[in-house]
């Protein structure tokens, strides 16, 4: 089976905890025995990533920390990833609790349905109303991007 993918409904509980269905589980069971990092992306959702994988999605920064001293946009982006995520475990009972300030980022509220969203390397949480507005994006942009593929082959054709 592939692993994350697919789109889960779940209820985000009065303590700001979402319980995976099996399959998200199982997914992160086998990759990273539940050891997970919580990252809050620009899109307005939050990513749920295995460690090993935000650890690779971070080593592009290479040399950080040599480089740290003289990068405004280095340290931006380290500011940003280092207030952002946090490490986490998915509970016995499937669940991991989202951090206030994250679901307030997400504009997630307790007892709200959200969207879980397979990645291929992880899960994304999304308010459903967010994650709608997205799926519309992506959509028209796969639209546009074909309709401009079509119109560069019929004018190679002249």
């Amino acid at each position: 089976m592939l692993p994350f993918c697919g789109q889960d409904h779940s209820l985000v509980d009065a303590n700001g905890r979402i319980k995976f269905s099996p399959r998200v589980i199982a997914d992160f069971t086998a990759e990273c025995e539940g050891e997970i990092v919580i990252h809050c992306l620009p899109e307005g959702a939050i990513a749920v990533y295995p460690e090993e994988t935000y650890l690779e999605m971070r080593q592009s920064e290479t040399a950080a920390a040599a480089q740290a001293a003289s990068s405004l946009l280095l340290r931006r982006s380290m500011r940003r990833f280092g207030a952002l995520s946090k490490s986490e475990n998915i509970s016995r009972q499937g669940r991991i609790t989202l951090p206030p300030a994250y679901r307030q980022y997400a504009e997630i509220q307790s007892g709200s349905e959200v969207i879980v969203v397979g990645t291929e390397i992880g899960v994304e949480i999304w308010n459903a109303t967010r994650w709608t507005e997205e799926l519309e994006k992506m959509n028209e942009h796969v639209v546009l991007k074909g309709k401009q593929e079509l119109n560069a082959d019929l004018q190679g054709t002249d």
